[in-house]
């Protein structure tokens, strides 16, 4: 009863209005009626779908009463209004241009062009977006839209604000936006127009319209929804203006300012990072900047694809206002060299490029397929050039950015110009020239970059970032500060926390975070790698996780400091020592290492097969304490009894002795150049570990795939096999196999239960299993009595008493695969975990055919040979030649035919043919090596 009368009581109001009036707002009636003007908006809407009112669209929407000539002249004028408004929906305008017309800004430009043509004056707009993708510039076309379809006149003003520049002085901030009255507030001293008057009869761009307080918040929906406006201080007279309000907010479309902003303006328009953009916009934005470089240059522009992918797939944080100035940093750079050089041609490389930048050539190996569809047909230097037949509009190419500041222009490379012709002419030399000029490109940038927008308060990142990412992303960079000596600004701690907030995220979900590029960070920025361990303690800590490794490469990455600083190096304080098997091998890396660093520093020593450990062992220990005597040590070795040298020779030496154990040549150079540059031992010593973990994952990764039948009968053999059994194959047998598989881990290892009950097929199993296991033993609560079947019991077990056996067992396979991983670097025809697999199965099976025994290291040396010896033939080169062949054959022939008919299936494998020479060396490595000479038979 109540809401009927109300309803009557407004429509008796408009009854009463002059019949000449075109309507009234919601809100008039609700001042006049004193009422809600939500619930005012709800009887207009009720009275006009019983068609007692007609509406008029319009900002704002007018309601009056239904009467037959005026409804319809209004039905008549509004109609007329859209059909006209609509032919310009499909016309082409410079919003159709733009980089992304007709990809990921389509939708938006069909939006913007709806809140313009909307009747009877337009939509007011939100844009909503992040920093840098182009806001001020897409209010700027539509702007320009609204000319073209002559919504308003050719010289209707486009006025821009950014509302962040006066957030601190909330009362000044109302004052440029709606004016102010003499004496508002200290300092207003006459009445001032503030920009909606300046903007009448044209558009209003609001940028980072969340700043404005609560109070011009009000007053501008005031506007938005009535059409007029108080100045500052103004109590009594009304202003009005007919403009079109574009307001623009970096703000999360979730967030509670944003939301009552939305309820308010009718258009939402979001504009998408430049992440979400794909490759091919954004290889297009590239093209653009590179051609307007061209522009301002006046020449062409070249880029090598390399440094092209990386500006492909870098983060980019700041969108496309980054990207046009980290390219136009890259121009500048190569600009430089073109002129302090004999280049003919300006070329952007790796070199010239930001170190943040460079990193996006890791990401390749997720867009691999994308990338080289947009390569297709291109040649590995790519030219841009401009002209205004290629001219493009992208969302960047206002002369002003979004905080008003001028872009670095042509202008800037006349100054690089004029400075190079100025310092030639004090006939300074080149190196010193560009010395000069590096510092003032990268001072010009630094100042560019710093004029970018910041959403960098607290208050902004609490936003989007919860509160305990904020917190360790504070004693992160508190940390690295301290450690690294340098500061980090405001970009920085937001790139960071958002990084940790995902990341962290991924490591609790247990997803995997693989950083590709891992052993480049270590290497050449490892002090930063060492503060990224530190902070990872603290997220430990504080989050109860365990951080990768690859985790921390990334955090390395947020504390590179500019890389334009140079580094003091020390002198060397680490002597590197190359310790082997084998006659040449060691000396031979040694060498390598040497020539390709143009310093003796390596040095090498080599151990022949037959030499004792215990001897070599001094042998190293006088050499090294003679020519190295107040040095640190790193003992680079390649496998057995030679990894304990470096705790025997520390008890006796004080100083640091590290040892790291299957290295290749990659690994000796880097360890040594390291040296060379005054690293510590623990920085080589960390550093090369992680290199050789990250180099091992790779060979994992290649060695995953086999195609050949045959070989994987073979493969299957490196699966290793413990066998648990009891009677029933449930009880005692299932408990077995709990115990061992909490001891050991399952990558390598499978532990199948068997039950006993029927002896004959019990046996029968486990020789099925031998054929394609290495198995490492039989556990049963009952002795098997089989020779030749590996056999631990039960109780053995059970006390802890059989771990030591299965421990060795272990060690000697974990051994292999170390080869495995380490040969995959250096193989070229070979698959490394199939031949160490092939080639360990040949010697075991001599070793028991002719129930011989020889020491896990030699066996491993013999391997190694035996591999490489492969590796050579395919590769088209010939063995050694045997000293007094005939001799041997003869003193040996039975061993020596055992041998050859082993090699046999590598020979078919491989399709190669295997010297009588080199037969011959294998076997005397294992006759010469073997613990039980007298049992074997020579002849």
């Amino acid at each position: 009863m109540i809401q009927i009368k109300k309803i009557e009581k407004v429509y008796q109001f408009l009854k009463n209005m002059n019949e000449q009036q075109e309507g009234v707002s919601a809100a008039e009636i609700a001042d006049e009626l004193d009422s809600n003007r939500a619930n005012i908006s709800r009887y207009l809407n009720k009275l006009y779908r019983d068609e007692r009112l007609v509406k008029i669209q319009g900002r704002p929407v007018l309601y009056k009463l239904k009467s037959g000539a005026n409804h319809k002249n209004t039905k008549k004028t509004v109609n007329r209004d859209i059909d006209l408004k609509a032919n310009y929906i499909n016309q082409k305008s410079k919003l159709d241009e733009i980089i992304g017309a007709k990809g990921s800004l389509k939708n938006q430009i069909q939006q913007a062009k709806a809140a313009i043509l909307y009747p009877p004056n337009g939509l007011h707009t939100l844009l909503l977006g992040e920093t840098g993708v182009g806001k001020s510039m897409f209010a700027n076309l539509m702007h320009g839209f609204a000319v073209d379809s002559e919504m308003i006149a050719k010289d209707a003003p486009f006025v821009q604000f950014n509302c962040a520049d006066y957030s601190d002085n909330p009362q000044l901030l109302i004052s440029q936006i709606f004016g102010v009255k003499n004496g508002a507030y200290t300092g207003a001293n006459k009445d001032r127009d503030g920009l909606l008057k300046k903007a009448d009869q044209g558009v209003l761009f609001l940028d980072e319209v969340h700043r404005l307080p609560p109070q011009g918040q009000e007053m501008l929906f005031t506007f938005i929804d009535n059409g007029h406006f108080r100045p500052l201080g103004e109590s009594e007279k009304k202003m009005t203006a007919q403009v079109q309000i574009i307001a623009a907010t970096t703000e999360e479309p979730g967030s509670f300012l944003l939301n009552t902003f939305v309820r308010r303006i009718p258009m939402v328009i979001k504009l998408p990072s430049l992440k979400n953009r794909g490759l091919k916009e954004r290889f297009r934005l590239i093209e653009n900047f590179l051609k307007e470089e061209s522009k301002n240059i006046g020449k062409s522009i070249y880029i090598d694809r390399n440094s092209l992918v990386s500006f492909l797939l870098y983060d980019c944080p700041n969108n496309i206002g980054q990207l046009a100035s980290d390219i136009q940093l890259a121009g500048a750079k190569s600009f430089l060299n073109y002129k302090t050089s004999d280049n003919e041609y300006i070329l952007i490389s790796q070199e010239d490029i930001p170190e943040h930048v460079q990193k996006g050539i890791l990401n390749l190996h997720h867009k691999r397929s994308e990338v080289e569809n947009l390569f297709k047909g291109q040649s590995e230097v790519l030219e841009f050039s401009y002209s205004e037949e290629n001219k493009i509009v992208n969302l960047d190419s206002d002369t002003k950015n979004e905080v008003g500041t001028a872009k670095p222009g042509k202008l800037f490379y006349d100054v690089i110009e004029d400075k190079l012709n100025s310092l030639r002419q004090e006939n300074m030399n080149k190196e010193k020239i560009q010395k000069i000029l590096n510092i003032d490109i990268e001072a010009h940038f630094k100042k560019h970059l710093e004029s970018l927008p910041n959403i960098i308060n607290k208050s902004d990142i609490n936003k989007i970032v919860e509160s305990e990412i904020i917190e360790i992303t504070e004693a992160i960079l508190q940390l690295s500060s301290r450690k690294l000596q340098r500061k980090f600004d405001k970009k920085i701690f937001l790139a960071l926390a958002l990084h940790l907030q995902k990341s962290i995220e991924r490591i609790k979900a247990g997803e995997k975070i693989y950083h590709p590029e891992l052993n480049n960070i270590r290497i050449n920025h490892f002090q930063e790698f060492m503060t990224a361990i530190e902070a990872a303690s603290l997220i430990d800590k504080k989050f109860e996780i365990e951080t990768p490794l690859d985790e921390i490469g990334y955090i390395s990455m947020f504390l590179i400091k500019n890389p334009y600083q140079s580094k003091n190096k020390s002198k060397s304080e680490v002597a590197v020592y190359i310790l082997m098997h084998g006659n040449s091998t060691a000396t031979s890396m040694a060498d390598v290492a040497n020539k390709l660093l143009g310093e003796n520093f390596a040095v090498g020593m080599d151990m022949p097969l037959d030499m004792e450990a215990e001897k070599f062992f001094k042998h190293c220990s006088a050499e090294i304490n003679k020519n190295a005597k107040d040095r640190d040590i790193l003992l680079l070795v390649d496998m057995g009894s030679l990894t304990g040298f470096a705790e025997m020779m520390e008890a006796k030496n004080n100083r640091k002795i590290k040892i790291i154990d299957m290295v290749s040549t990659p690994i000796v150079i880097d360890a040594c150049r390291k040296a060379i540059l005054g690293q510590s031992i623990e920085e080589i010593y960390n550093n090369t570990l992680n290199y050789i973990a990250q180099k091992r994952n790779k060979a994992l990764a290649k060695n995953d795939i086999f195609t050949d039948v045959k070989a994987e009968a073979q493969i299957k053999k490196s699966k290793n096999l413990i066998i648990t059994a009891c009677f029933t194959g449930e009880g005692a047998s299932s408990k077995l196999k709990e115990i061992i598989a909490d001891k050991y881990s399952p990558a390598n290892l499978e532990i199948i239960s068997l039950n006993i009950i029927d002896y004959d097929n019990f046996i029968n199993k486990i020789k099925e299993y031998q054929k394609d296991y290495n198995l490492l033993a039989v556990v049963s609560t009952v002795d098997i009595k089989k020779a030749d079947i590996p056999f631990i019991p039960a109780v053995d077990i059970l006390s802890g008493k059989a771990f030591n056996q299965l421990d060795t067992k272990m060690d000697n396979l974990d051994s292999y695969n170390k080869i495995k991983n380490s040969l995959g670097e250096h193989l070229e025809k070979l698959n490394s975990s199939k031949i160490v697999n092939e080639c360990k199965n040949i010697i075991d099976s001599i070793l028991n055919e002719a129930k011989m025994k020889i020491d896990n290291d030699v066996k491993i040396g013999i391997l190694m040979h035996i591999i490489f010896l492969i590796e050579k033939l395919l590769q088209g080169e010939k063995g050694k030649t045997f000293a007094q062949l005939n001799d041997y054959l003869s003193t040996n022939q039975s061993f020596i035919d055992q041998v050859e008919k082993k090699m046999l299936f590598l020979e078919k494998e491989y399709a190669v043919k295997i010297p009588q020479d080199e037969i011959a060396f294998i076997a005397q490595s294992f006759l010469e090596n073997s613990k039980s000479k007298n049992n074997v038979d020579k002849n």
